[in-house]
Order: C-alpha cells, then structure tokens, then sequence
C-alpha cells in the first residue's frame, strides 16, 4: 500500500528574476527574488492541485533561506524535515529572460547550505507515508548530499513509493560534462517515473529520435517515460502504451518552473488515482493520454505569469 505524500529532494534557492526581459544580463537593471528550485517546485504544483507534499533540503540560516521555508510552508509544502546551517549560505540563481520567456542561468552555489545535507539527516521512517519521492541532477554534484539521495532513494524504495526522476540538466553547474551525463545514467535506473525534454535527450543517449532511445531509457526499474518537448506537446511511454497530447498555444511570459509543473501535476494525478509503482506499467493510452493533456493545460497556465510556484494555477483553474 503506498501513502499519499509526495516526498522532493534537492536543491531549494532563490531565483532572481530580471526584471527586463528580452536583455543580455548585462543590460538587467534589476533582479527580483523568488523562491525556486526544481525539487521545491515540483511540490508547489502537487500542493497547489491539493496534494500533500513535503521537501528535503538544507537551508542557511540566512534571510533568504529563513524566506524560503516561510514561502514554502505558506504554500501548503511541510517544510518539518527542512534544516538550517550555519555553515553556507543559501544557493541563489541569477536568471535572464530572452524575448521568448526562454532563461539561461549564472549560479551562486560553491557550496552552498542544500549540497552540505548529508545522508545522517535522512529518516527512513519518514517515508512510511510516502506516494513518491522526486529527485533531480543538480543536486547530485559530489557533495554530502548525493550521498543523502542515495539514502532517501533506497528508503522510498523500499517503503514501496513510486521514485520519479526529472535530470533536469544544468550545464553550468557541472565543469565537467561526462560526470553528469554518467552520474544521470546512474541514477535513471532507480527511478519508476523518468521525466526526459527534447533538449536533453541527445546528450544522455547519442540520439535524437525518441524512438530510438527508448531502449536505454528504460533500465532498471524505469516503468514510465514522460518525454517532453516544450510548445511541441508530451509523449508517454510504458512497455506496452505510448500517448500523445499537443502543447498548449500560449504567449508564454516565464517558462521558469514549468518542467517542474508538468512533471509535478503529473505525479498529483497518479497520486489522486492510487497508481503504484507497481500498477504503473498497466496504465493505458487513453489514461496516459488525460494525464498528459491535463498536465500541458496545467504548464500553459503557470508560463503565462511570472515565477515558478507563484504560478502555478490551483484546482479551480484546472476546473477540477
């Protein structure tokens, strides 16, 4: 029997949003903070949608990190098994926007407090209530924290959770380029639900027909493929199903935290149905499809505001 809690993992920062678009970050004459990160993110849009949902992470005990856990529980996310340090300060994220609501990103982060969480803060009994627990590459740098995602991916695991993996690929925050690409592979295996963009797909499996990396994309315990191609719709894999559901047309604004959403509305979806790591594989087209097609209507409402967890749309706009 799985729980009902989505459990995220990783790195929760501050995004500094500009506040001109379309500039070079040069040309920004100011930055406007905002709480972020993907793991966080991913648990502001199953929150929003009415889920429960708890974040693992380390903060420093500074103003920004004091102002995350405040935001964060102020969105519903239990924020109880967050710590504090003295020891680094809270990761922050300098974000330009092109013209297209498209972002590159100049990171503060060496180290900084999340990478310093460490395996020793893990609690497996936490998971005994567990529905999922999502995780992400970035926090995955060698740190104290791998080691704490290693520990917490093999409670879940063993609880009987659903383990959801998004690599969400950060260039900038790995000098070296075959250690993330060998540390994702690594870890895509321990993963039920791995969430892949049309971007990434080349650099982790040489090619960039879907079709055509499937093989490799499904290892280990990988029972869902949720490809992603932005504006160009989402596919679904399992072994037996594919499914399709076209984009949402909008004029996005700030597409920040719209992965997150996708991948984070997707996983309240499974949750509201009771699939399981192990009923995953028997989901149908026809039900891969709705979930697809709720989570882009989900994506195509958040990119149309500013921020990530800010924008995301609750259960009334979703018309649920």
């Amino acid at each position: 029997m799985s729980g009902h809690t989505l459990f995220s993992i990783g790195e929760a920062l501050i995004d500094m949003i500009p506040t001109k678009s379309g500039c070079s970050f040069a040309e920004v004459p100011a930055f406007s903070p905002r709480v972020g990160g993907a793991p966080a993110n991913v648990c502001g849009a199953f929150t929003a949608l009415g889920g429960h949902s708890a974040l693992l992470t380390q903060l420093g005990d500074d103003p920004f990190g004091h102002k995350i856990a405040d935001e964060l529980a102020g969105h519903g996310i239990d924020v109880s098994r967050v710590s504090f340090t003295d020891k680094a300060n809270t990761a922050l994220a300098f974000v330009t926007l092109g013209a297209d609501g498209n972002r590159t990103f100049s990171f503060y982060r060496n180290p900084s407090a999340d990478l310093l969480y460490s395996a020793q803060q893990i609690d497996p009994a936490w998971f005994d209530d567990a529905f999922a627990l999502h995780f992400c590459s970035v926090s995955l740098v060698e740190s104290p924290m791998k080691q704490a995602h290693i520990a917490a991916i093999e409670a879940a695991a063993r609880a009987g959770a659903l383990i959801s993996f998004d690599p969400n690929l950060r260039f900038p925050l790995w000098p070296d380029h075959d250690a993330l690409k060998k540390t994702v592979l690594d870890f895509m295996p321990k993963a039920s639900v791995l969430k892949i963009s049309d971007e990434e797909l080349a650099f982790l499996t040489g090619t960039e027909d879907i079709d055509a990396a499937l093989p490799q994309l499904f290892t280990g315990d990988v029972q869902l493929i949720l490809y992603t191609c932005g504006g160009g719709g989402a596919h679904a894999y399992t072994r037996a199903a594919h499914a399709f559901a076209q984009g949402q047309k909008v004029q996005a604004v700030d597409t920040t935290g719209a992965g997150d959403g996708f991948i984070g509305s997707f996983l309240w979806q499974l949750a509201r149905d009771g699939v399981t790591r192990d009923t995953l594989a028997g989901l149908t087209a026809s039900q891969l499809e709705e979930y697809l097609a709720f989570s882009n209507r989900f994506c195509g409402l958040s990119v149309q505001r500013y921020g990530a967890i800010d924008s995301y749309p609750t259960p009334a706009e979703m018309n649920l």
